[in-house]
């Protein structure tokens, strides 16, 4: 029997340290997506709270804090799905976090929880990021399951790691969440190019939400949040304001470029 396909939306923000503010713009662009049909909603990389490493402390929150308080709220009062892109989880004496990303089910409860697995520890454009002063790696590889569909989580820089998606494909994931907040420097020359070869490698939709603009810390955002088919064509894209993107994800197409290039299939590795 034909499975139906699952209308999903991402949505871009640019996010700042005053988390109240961010909480209620973000759920304003959840209703937004709902009303658009979307039955599962993908937030960007810290969307409750953006600011500098040395404050991190002050932007982290328990599992069972506000801000995923708020997102699995929306989810149960809008009977939609949602990847709460990634929060800051505060860890230890609170001096630390993990970067997290939640799946949360139509019905407000927890699917799964995944904590970013590589930080982002870069030089670039003059500029020198390094996550893991204030921030704590994870270790698991994490798919949770919804909406009939497996959803393998990961938080931007994971995205230059194509081992983590594989496993995620392995795992039965058909979806592939990339909540993120590139850089303009890396996202003009790579965030596109490297959304479609995961799609393309793993045969799965991919979901990426991120950040648009520039923070009060200076630091930019590429924006281009975009939901990308498993043949790597962008199905729907928003540019570089604040908003959301639709489409809908058909799995009966999904097996049939699955069965076509069974690639997937083909793994001797």
């Amino acid at each position: 029997m034909p499975a139906e396909p699952v209308r999903a939306a991402v949505v871009q923000v640019l996010a700042d340290t005053d988390t109240a503010r961010n909480v209620a713009r973000a759920g304003e662009l959840v209703q937004a997506a709902a009303a658009a049909g979307a039955h599962l909603v993908v937030l960007p990389e810290k969307w409750n709270w953006w600011g500098p490493a040395s404050a991190t402390a002050s932007g982290a929150e328990p599992l069972d804090g506000p801000s995923l308080a708020a997102a699995r709220a929306w989810a149960r009062d809008l009977g939609i799905a949602i990847v709460a892109g990634s929060v800051l989880e505060a860890i230890g004496d609170g001096t630390r976090a993990f970067n997290t990303s939640v799946l949360i089910g139509p019905d407000g409860t927890d699917v799964a929880t995944y904590r970013k697995i590589h930080l982002f520890d870069v030089d670039v454009d003059g500029h020198a990021y390094r996550e893991s002063t204030a921030t704590e790696a994870g270790d698991d590889v994490v798919t949770g399951d919804v909406l009939g569909m497996g959803v393998g989580l990961s938080v931007c820089y994971d995205l230059r790691f194509p081992e983590l998606y594989r496993a995620h494909a392995a795992a039965g994931a058909r979806v592939l969440a990339v909540p993120a907040n590139f850089t303009p420097q890396t996202g003009e020359a790579h965030w596109q190019l490297l959304l479609c070869a995961r799609a393309v490698e793993d045969q799965c939709f991919v979901l990426a939400a991120g950040q648009c603009g520039t923070h009060a810390t200076g630091e930019g955002a590429w924006g281009h949040s975009m939901i990308i088919d498993p043949w790597g064509r962008v199905m729907a894209e928003v540019t570089d304001d604040e908003g959301i993107a639709v489409a809908d994800l058909d799995p009966d197409a999904q097996d049939a470029i699955r069965a076509s290039l069974p690639a997937l299939a083909h793994r001797r590795l």
